[in-house]
């Protein structure tokens, strides 16, 4: 049965503020973590470094209950994992933060669509599944593009690593380099690689930290190859080169098949999520129909055609992202 509610009742009018205001924090924070140009270098080299720092800027300062969230969250083992995965997308939030906004981002949705659908408790858990799927989704979606840039980049930093060796300048020096002509992300990369190394860091260890921001393949290459050869010697110049004609050629093979295979991507996606948003907007628009498959004459059907319906759409998608996906 359909609820009613009284729109002029001051506790429902409470709660759909508060929830409205709770999403635009959240937009707030995510703009905000867009447009901040601070690197946080200091908070980072503690997180990859393991090293113990009490210096902080003024513009590090929190509130007490910040500042208190932060570090229960920081001494938990999700929160390393949560660092790691904030710095790969280069969002400037701490872990608490982050958390914070998951449980806005949650409370918010649910609040606004328990409201919208009818004052129900599953409308509530799928605005609840929303604004979970909402900040893992951003964090995933900067973290793809950012390493789509770095690979990218890739192949001119090669270049200008490779020019400076063969001009007389050291690995760090060719380093360095890069961290000021080149520009972000890689440049904001190899400039923490230098300030760590310049703390005193061994150079592996600070291209492994490198990686653990960067999951790049063409990255494990280039940094395999500068251990080996401070291992063993040998000219640096000329393999750097030649990797770099390699990454070239993999980037311009990638782009290629992305080309082809983008329709059949997109076309996968689309028709994946068209019956999980036309079954939403049914739930919100018009629930009685919707509740159809679930009234006692046809509730044991119902179910069986939704788990059908599921099960050959989550089939389908796999299927097509499966011959779409070509490793080069």
């Amino acid at each position: 049965m359909r609820s009613t509610y009284s729109a002029g009742d001051p506790v429902i009018t409470i709660l759909i503020i508060g929830g409205g205001l709770a999403l635009i924090l959240l937009i707030i924070g995510i703009i905000a973590s867009v447009g901040s140009e601070s690197a946080l270098i200091d908070e980072r080299l503690d997180k990859f470094l393991e090293e113990e720092k009490t210096s902080k800027s003024p513009r590090e300062a929190r509130g007490a209950l910040t500042d208190w969230v932060n570090k229960r969250v920081e001494k938990s083992p999700f929160g390393d994992r949560i660092a790691r995965e904030l710095a790969r997308a280069d969002l400037k939030f701490k872990p608490g933060e982050y958390i914070a906004l998951y449980v806005i981002s949650i409370t918010g949705t649910a609040l606004v669509t328990f409201f919208l659908g009818g004052k129900l408790l599953v409308s509530a858990l799928i605005g609840a599944l929303l604004g979970a799927f909402i900040p893992r989704s951003y964090v995933k979606n900067q973290q793809g593009k950012r390493l789509q840039r770095f690979n990218d980049q890739l192949p001119d930093m090669l270049n200008l690593v490779v020019n400076g060796l063969r001009a007389g300048y050291s690995t760090m020096q060719a380093l360095e380099a890069i961290s000021r002509e080149m520009p972000p992300p890689v440049s904001d990369e190899f400039r923490r690689v230098v300030q760590e190394m310049q703390l005193g860091v061994p150079m592996e260890r600070a291209l492994s930290n490198l990686f653990r921001r960067i999951p790049s393949e063409d990255l494990d290459f280039v940094i395999t190859a500068i251990n080996v050869q401070r291992e063993v010697g040998g000219n640096l110049a000329e393999i750097l080169d030649i990797i770099s004609y390699t990454i070239r050629e993999r980037l311009r093979i990638k782009g290629e098949i992305r080309v082809l295979t983008s329709q059949v991507m997109y076309s996968g996606r689309l028709l994946a999520l068209m019956p999980v948003g036309l079954i939403l907007i049914l739930w919100f628009l018009n629930r009685d129909y919707m509740m159809t498959f679930f009234v006692e004459e046809n509730r044991i059907c119902g179910i069986i055609a939704l788990g059908t319906a599921g099960l050959m759409i989550a089939m389908g998608y796999f299927i097509m992202t499966k011959l779409a996906k070509i490793e080069v």
